[in-house]
Formats: C-alpha cells, sequence, structure tokens
C-alpha cells in the first residue's frame, strides 16, 4: 500500500465506530500530561473516541500526584486492540529508568518522546490507531540520528514519504498556513518563488475542501514586504513572484485573491471573508494568530494521508507541574482531529459514490 493510498481504508468505517485517537505524550518535563490529563478526565470525551496514550502509567502517575489529581486513571493496555472503549487507555513506551525532572530539557525526556512517536506512527501505518495527537516536544533534546528535523510537521513529512506539506494553524475564527515554515529568515526568499506559493495554495484548497468541508474556499494571500510593496516602492516579489502564483491559482479554480498586506489585516474585518490565510513565513502569519487564539489554537499538517493535530503552544516548562496550564488548546486539538477525520470519511464516500454513478451511466449508455 502506497504512503498516499494509507488509511484510506480506514475513512470508509461505519460512522458509529468510535474513532481511536493516538496521543503522544511529548516531553514529560513539561505540561504535556496536565492537559492530557485535564482533557481525558471529562468522561463525555469517552463518548466521542477511543483515547490512546503512548507513555508511560508511571509518568502519568508521578503527574497526577504533582498535580494533586485523584478522580482519574488510565487503563493500562499493550496494543490499540485492547483498548476499553469506555475509558482513557495508555501504552508504556518508555524505558523503567525514565526519571521526570520538572521544567528540564533532559536527555532522557527527548528518548521518551520520540518512543512514543515512534509507536504512534508505527501503529497508525497499520491502522490500528486512526489519527494523531502529538503533545508539545522540545527540540532540542528529541534531536539524533533517527530525529534530525526541526519539528514534528517535517518529521512526518518523511515518514510518510509526501513532498509538499502545510503548517496550518486553527482556531474558531481563523486558518492561517504558511509558505515558508521552521526555516531561518536568512532563507525565506528561497522558499517565495511562483511555482513554490501555487504548490501551498493548490494544498491549502485541498484540504480546506477535503478535511474541512468547505465547498469553495475563498483564501487571502499575504504579500511579503511591508504593505505588499506599495505598488513596488518596497520591494518587487509581490509583483514579480506573488501575483503570478495567485493568477495560476485562478487558472486553477482556486479562489485565492491578494497579496494583501499583513499589518493590517488581522485588525480589520477583512479576516471574516475568508476561509483561510497563506502567509509568506512562519513569524507573519503565526506571531498574531497566537496573539488572537495562544490558548485555544491548534496546529494541523496539511498534506499527509494521515490526520495529525497538535495544541498550538510548547513544553512550558516554567509552569510544569504547577496546575497552571490550560488544556483548552490540547482539547480542541482533540476535536479538531476527529472533526477532520470524519470530514476526510465523508469526502471519499461521496467521490467514490460519484465515482459510481457515472460508471452506472455509462453501462446505461453503452
Amino acid at each position: 500500500m502506497s504512503n498516499n493510498e494509507l488509511n484510506k481504508e480506514n475513512l470508509t468505517i461505519d460512522m458509529m465506530e468510535k474513532i481511536k485517537v493516538g496521543i503522544t505524550h511529548g516531553d514529560i518535563n513539561g505540561i504535556s500530561y496536565e492537559i492530557i490529563i485535564k482533557t481525558l478526565r471529562d468522561n463525555r470525551i469517552n463518548e466521542l473516541c477511543t483515547p490512546i496514550v503512548y507513555g508511560s502509567p508511571k509518568i502519568a502517575a508521578y503527574h497526577r500526584k504533582a498535580l494533586n489529581i485523584s478522580n482519574f486513571s488510565f487503563n493500562n493496555i499493550k496494543s490499540p486492540s485492547e483498548a476499553n472503549t469506555k475509558r482513557a487507555n495508555i501504552i508504556n513506551c518508555t524505558e523503567d529508568n525514565t526519571r521526570v525532572e520538572l521544567g528540564k530539557s533532559t536527555t532522557m525526556a527527548g528518548n521518551s518522546s520520540y518512543r512514543a512517536l515512534e509507536l504512534a506512527i508505527a501503529d497508525l501505518k497499520e491502522n490500528q490507531i486512526d489519527v494523531l495527537l502529538t503533545a508539545p516536544i522540545n527540540k532540542q533534546n528529541i534531536q539524533s540520528k533517527k530525529f534530525n528535523f526541526p519539528g514534528h510537521t517535517e518529521f512526518l513529512e518523511n515518514m510518510f514519504d509526501v513532498k509538499n506539506v502545510l503548517m496550518l494553524m486553527v482556531s474558531d475564527t481563523l486558518r492561517v498556513g504558511v509558505v515558508a515554515g521552521h526555516v531561518p529568515i536568512s532563507r525565506v526568499l528561497t522558499y517565495i518563488t511562483t511555482e513554490g506559493i501555487l504548490k501551498k495554495l493548490r494544498l491549502l484548497n485541498k484540504t480546506l475542501i477535503e478535511d474541512f468541508a468547505i465547498r469553495k474556499p475563498r483564501i487571502a494571500v499575504f504579500g511579503l514586504n511591508p504593505h505588499a510593496s506599495d505598488n513596488g516602492i518596497i520591494g518587487n516579489e509581490e509583483k514579480n513572484i506573488i501575483i503570478p502564483a495567485i493568477t495560476k491559482a485562478k487558472e486553477e479554480n482556486i479562489l485565492a485573491i491578494g497579496p494583501y498586506p499583513a499589518d493590517g489585516f488581522f485588525g480589520s474585518q477583512s479576516c471574516s471573508q475568508f476561509d483561510a490565510i497563506l502567509a509568506m513565513y512562519h513569524d507573519q502569519g503565526l506571531a498574531p494568530f497566537k496573539a488572537l487564539s495562544f490558548d485555544d489554537g491548534v496546529n494541523y499538517t496539511a498534506g499527509l494521508p494521515i490526520i495529525r493535530t497538535s495544541p498550538g503552544h510548547g513544553t512550558a516548562y516554567e509552569i510544569a507541574g504547577k496546575n497552571m496550564a490550560s488544556e483548552n488548546s490540547f482539547r480542541n486539538a482533540l476535536y479538531l482531529a476527529l472533526d477532520t477525520f470524519k470530514n476526510r470519511q465523508n469526502y471519499y464516500e461521496l467521490q467514490k459514490n460519484a465515482m459510481k454513478t457515472v460508471v452506472e451511466e455509462n453501462i446505461e449508455r453503452s
């Protein structure tokens, strides 16, 4: 089975069957277990899905004690097939000597983060779980020969052998993607090409249709320069690169509009007129997004053959173990994983039915 076909069989399951959500525990010294436990102790979650945490019962117990949470426990299992559909489940994937050191970046924590991710991805590829929800990692301590990437997004792109993914930040009111993601500012211009922008526009349009169930998405495209260059006064990238990409996108029936100046866009009413925004580089899109939606924003990876979400924040070492972390972003990431899985399932079902109708009509004509 090719990676692009991966999980399509999974997407035709009975809608009444609970979706198995694989949750990687992220950095054990940060707030990951706090936001996981705070989300999963709400029993209503078990009515929506079957949560399966890839982590450590021992470490989970440590965090429960540190947070003084007594009314919650995990169901220990060895594989997703053993999951209790009425409980939050956990699979041990850490070594017995793994230590928690709250608020610290350690090699043990990095190894534990990677091991959870590795096992969850293996189960995804075997259709043992349906979606992936990744708790925050430390991007330094996870680095190794096996993980040599700026973050989850690039690692998953490599693991599923796809050539084009898009980091898409999602909230109730905003969807923001970026052309140049986790790259140094000094290299941003190498990503800002007409074809590079066009590829992201195609992918964004596709995911809005298939994963977000938007029939005819409207996409706002940002300029690169201040004031989108003021008609060439402050640079020529808009005229020479971005506008040609927008023109080609329209020729492909993609409703891309712009380029808009980024500085005033978020503060105006323009946001409400679009289904998504394509920014040119990381901070141009994510800085205003997080200013507006830090507590509830979600990171969604578009372009993968599987569904992957993550909270829109990091490990937050400074408040680890202090019972101060908000679970809102993590909970929203869980909801988004469920919604996009169902939307993609419905989309494939509609496509299959449409193809069946065409075949039947051709048979009748022959």
